[in-house]
């Protein structure tokens, strides 16, 4: 089987970190996480990004922090975007637009947590693509690593635009595996027996 390696020590910062079958929490079990920042010695924050929120929706968050109009004249993907900070709202858009707040991930993607982004968005224009994430994932230094070679939790994959970006959130997780020659039913449900 082909997969997506990295070499040990490295970043994974702008790749995509997949669940495995094996992984059970029901907080990330096929869960889709874009890693914004990543170093096996400070640690990994990243946005789950086949989430869907159902509450509230775009106009009621937009409304909420005062940003006109409402209904906005363009709309973005609202997602979960992890269990930290949920109260917590983060733009991750392609890297065409940028402002106060905005930090770059790589040469392609940018997270901000500035509102100027969003009253952009609500006006028509901003980023080609974006989606809000409300709260994010983040695990200390040497834990992702811990996860993923002795739990199997999580395997990295590169990270595309349709996957990050795209409309279809119940698609994202297989479209993930799939991008690194992985079918979810090769695993085994126990743990470390792939």
């Amino acid at each position: 089987m082909a997969s997506f390696t990295t070499t040990p020590g490295c970043s994974l910062t702008g790749h995509l970190l997949v669940a495995t079958p094996a992984l059970t929490d029901p907080a990330f079990a096929r869960s889709v996480v874009y890693l914004c920042a990543h170093s096996p010695e400070d640690g990994a924050m990243g946005l789950v990004v086949n989430r869907r929120l159902s509450q509230p929706v775009l106009d009621d968050v937009l409304e909420q922090l005062g940003i006109a109009p409402v209904p906005p004249r363009r709309r973005i993907n609202l997602c979960a975007g992890g269990p930290m900070d949920n109260g917590r709202g983060f733009v991750l858009h392609t890297s065409d637009w940028s402002g106060d707040g905005s930090l770059p991930v790589d040469r392609t993607t940018t997270l901000t947590a500035s509102l100027d982004v969003l009253r952009d968005i609500a006006d028509g224009n901003g980023p080609a693509h974006a989606l809000l994430a409300m709260g994010h994932a983040s695990w200390e230094a040497g834990q992702l690593e811990e996860e993923m070679l002795r739990h199997d939790a999580w395997i990295a994959a590169p990270a595309t635009e349709n996957i990050v970006f795209g409309p279809d959130h119940n698609a994202k997780w297989r479209q993930a595996l799939a991008s690194v020659h992985i079918d979810p039913a090769w695993y085994s449900s126990a743990p470390g027996h792939a």
